[in-house]
């Protein structure tokens, strides 16, 4: 049965004024979305996308805080003598699921957060008994993805000899602002079902969380961008050499890159090699840094002791424990099966916290 907890909604309304300052930025960023796409003729989807997400924010904020300031008035003058008291735990059980959801929203808002994620889960330290950890956590993530309606393709899966799986990459649709908080060392201690004792054992497994990040580049060469020179070709001889500034060398501005091109008699065709040999490196320019920035979301962290990032504790007690954030949760068998919000959502509050700091 739900216990209805003013205590809770008090926290939740005191959490709301805080977000204030944050839906006051959004509304400010709506403001100046909505002026760049009226005077846009083709205006950036990326902006549309954008702003709607910003109206739709602003108008869940607004709602939440009535629904709040509503329920705090029915609850004071009836409390649990009402004979709708039903009602009122539905609705006080609506409130609070939806603020959880909403927090978390509000707080995506880097540049990656609405990409697919990209989830690697690799057995570390711990034999057998890591191998089964890495497919429990596995499934921990699919059954997540499941209840918030996530579609997930597992693209690769290497199962061990005995039980579990040595390692697995899961694909989980639009979902790397949330399982951003996944990314480390996980750390299981339990009674071991491999071993004839049942001795207390420690497993280790690394996740690697990274966003899918479109590869297909799109360069865009702006003539103003560019220093076109010409000058007289060498060579070894022949009546156009030295006669006519045939040869062109062209010096992208932004990035640097020069690129010369004497083979052609023509300095028209000069010119389109040249072009043609600049796009070629701003190419692997971009891919490079795209490479760049995939690697910088790995951990590149080994899965074993002194490295986790959360703690699975199954016996003697139960315990789940972040590292980072501090949050203690005693329902490990609801976590198991994907109840993650509660950590995801005091990670993302972490992570906002220490971005204000820098």
């Amino acid at each position: 049965m739900v216990i209805v907890d003013l205590k809770e909604i008090k926290n939740i309304k005191a959490k709301l004024n805080e977000y204030k300052v944050l839906i006051d930025e959004l509304a400010s960023r709506l403001n100046q979305l909505e002026k760049e796409i009226e005077s846009s003729q083709n205006p950036d989807y990326n902006k549309i996308k954008e702003k709607k997400r910003l109206i739709s924010l602003i108008s869940r904020y607004n709602n939440l805080t009535k629904e709040v300031n509503d329920f705090e008035e029915i609850y004071r003058m009836y409390g649990n003598e009402s004979e709708d008291l039903e009602d009122i735990r539905k609705i006080y059980l609506s409130i609070t699921k939806d603020f959880d959801n909403f927090s978390i929203e509000l707080l995506l808002s880097e540049e990656y957060d609405d990409h697919d994620a990209i989830l690697t889960i690799t057995a570390g330290a711990g034999g057998t008994d890591a191998q089964d950890w890495a497919q429990m956590l596995m499934r921990m993530y699919i059954q997540w993805a499941e209840k918030h309606k996530f579609s997930y393709q597992i693209t690769d899966i290497v199962y061990g000899q005995e039980a579990g799986i040595k390692s697995c990459e899961i694909i989980i649709k639009s979902s790397y602002g949330y399982l951003k908080s996944e990314k480390g060392v996980h750390r299981l201690v339990r009674t071991s079902p491999f071993n004839a004792q049942n001795k207390r054992h420690t497993s280790f497994a690394l996740v690697e969380v990274i966003p899918r990040i479109d590869e297909n580049i799109n360069i865009e060469i702006r003539p103003e961008d560019l220093k076109v020179e010409t000058f007289k070709a060498g060579g070894a001889g022949g009546q156009h050499v030295n006669k006519n500034e045939s040869a062109v060398r062209i010096t992208h501005l932004p990035t640097g890159i020069v690129v010369t091109c004497s083979n052609e008699r023509s300095q028209h065709q000069n010119k389109e090699i040249a072009l043609k040999i600049l796009k070629s490196k701003i190419y692997d320019l971009e891919k490079q840094k795209l490479n760049q920035k995939v690697d910088s979301f790995k951990t590149k962290q080994q899965a074993a002791w002194g490295n986790q990032i959360r703690s699975y504790v199954l016996h003697p007690y139960k315990l789940i424990k972040d590292l980072r954030t501090n949050t203690e949760i005693y329902k490990v068998e609801e976590v198991l099966n994907g109840d993650l919000d509660k950590l995801i959502l005091d990670y993302l509050l972490y992570h906002n916290m220490q971005k204000k700091q820098k």
